[in-house]
């Protein structure tokens, strides 16, 4: 029946174009013209029927399409100085973008490989030792007494445990901790309120100035909006080793991995959530694994002090001093250990201005950092994956205006590849296109179906 339907498909094409037509005998041209259309559809009646009769018509078609002979604008383009004002440029972005996403499937890979090669557990010592909880705040009135509360409640021996609100605010926020402060001392807590007049060096400044008075050997950070659980010092402490003032133990910060009190608040919430977890699953976990340089993420993280002093202190010439104080310490040969198992509770901002904020001061820090940093990395004794790594690390901001350009000379660009020939997108464009952009949403499926295997395809929505 096809092999008769083909016939009649033949036949009827055969007549439209048939020079003895009364529309091809109007004249030359026109029959001339319909001679060749009538040789085209000649030549495509043949190639279906022996697609049909060979029975594999889905081969006939791609050795077809591929044929070279068979591009209609075979001749007629001609390479021209615009079209390499266009591909030029297009390629350069394509090519940057690609190598970032191939980075992220090296740490989903790297994620998998060294998934066993995680801290060991540790044992309670025998003999805690004196830690000191900053919390540095600026005006944050709403949550400053739920923060002190919270820290106040830690189960660690009460003799080895300091709080310092660090205090920079320019509103109420100040007569709201500094109550909150003495209340608690008056039940018997080593808590202490130091308010500074200016915000010179701002955090990393606030940081620094409560660094002098401190006590402890270890320093907890939390910024205003976390909420630690009462047995995170105990968690987290003993991950520094059995001998905690031994100067050969070079284990220098840990850090725990947020989770989110708001993230299903919104479709936003729900948004930042994921771009997180990408984060503190993959990101922090492949690097932490693999031997990798990785950053305290500026909260929810312990450090020991002699490792914060011996690689500078706190510095403010960059938006993120603490991947800067990161990159530093490990220069030095501390140690960090990531612990995914152990979680600090945290809000999400809940309005795009917020977030907006948030990634700007992160995109930039992180270039400012890898201004900062990378020479001395690039420098360092170190092996060609960890300054690898950290190039990719510290530059990864630079991936947003390359996609914002990308966008813009997507079609422009589709269009003159489509004449130059679209046998070369396909072997070309289209790898660069998905190793740029399945990358992404890969990376941060891979992190939801680590942390919930049962409804990890929701994400996807």
């Amino acid at each position: 029946m096809v092999s008769g339907v083909c016939q009649r498909l033949s036949a009827a094409v055969s007549w439209r174009f048939d020079d003895t037509s009364p529309q091809g005998s109007a004249d030359v041209v026109s029959v001339r013209s319909g001679e060749r259309r009538h040789g085209l559809f000649s030549t495509y009646n043949m190639a279906l029927m022996a697609a049909v009769q060979t029975g594999n018509p889905l081969a006939d078609y791609w050795a077809k399409m591929t044929d070279p002979s068979r591009n209609p604008f075979q001749g007629m383009y001609h390479l021209n100085s615009f079209d390499l004002l266009i591909v030029l440029p297009y390629f350069a972005v394509l090519l940057v973008l690609a190598a970032y996403g191939l980075h992220r499937y090296w740490l989903v890979y790297s994620y998998v490989k060294y998934r066993d090669n995680l801290p060991p557990a540790a044992p309670e010592p025998a003999e805690w030792p004196p830690v000191t909880v900053q919390l540095p705040i600026y005006n944050e009135r709403y949550v400053v007494e739920r923060l002190i509360e919270t820290v106040c409640r830690f189960d660690y021996p009460r003799e080895r445990l300091e709080i310092q609100v660090l205090d920079d605010s320019t509103d109420e926020t100040q007569q709201v901790a500094q109550a909150c402060v003495e209340r608690y001392q008056a039940l018997g807590l080593r808590i202490h309120h130091l308010h500074r007049d200016n915000r010179h060096g701002y955090k990393a400044g606030a940081l620094a100035e409560g660094l002098k008075s401190a006590t402890g050997e270890f320093i907890a950070i939390f910024d205003a909006d976390f909420l630690p659980g009462a047995d995170f010092l105990r968690r987290t402490v003993p991950y520094f080793g059995p001998y905690f003032g031994d100067p050969a133990n070079r284990i220098g910060m840990v850090q725990t991995r947020w989770t989110y009190l708001n993230r299903h608040y919104s479709a936003l919430t729900e948004v930042e959530s994921i771009l997180l977890d990408g984060h503190f699953v993959i990101e922090h976990g492949a690097r932490a694994r693999s031997g990798c340089f990785f950053n305290f993420n500026g909260t929810a993280g312990v450090w020991r002090r002699a490792a914060i002093e011996d690689a500078g202190g706190w510095q403010h010439d960059t938006l993120t001093e603490d991947t800067d104080l990161s990159y530093r310490a490990q220069l030095r040969g501390w140690r960090f250990h990531y612990l995914p198992q152990i979680e600090c509770p945290s809000e999400l901002p809940v309005e795009m201005n917020g977030f907006k904020t948030q990634q700007a001061r992160w995109a930039k820090g992180l270039m400012q950092t890898a201004r900062k940093i990378l020479p001395q990395v690039l420098r360092a004794d170190l092996p060609g994956v960890v300054k690898t790594e950290a190039v990719f690390h510290l530059t990864s901001g630079i991936t947003y205006p390359l996609m914002v350009l990308l966008a813009t000379m997507l079609l422009p660009a589709m269009v003159v590849r489509f004449y130059q020939g679209w046998f070369q997108m396909l072997l070309i464009d289209l790898p660069l296109f998905l190793a740029s952009s399945c990358s992404i949403s890969g990376f941060y499926l891979a992190s939801q179906r680590v942390l919930y295997p049962k409804s990890w395809r929701r994400t996807v929505l």
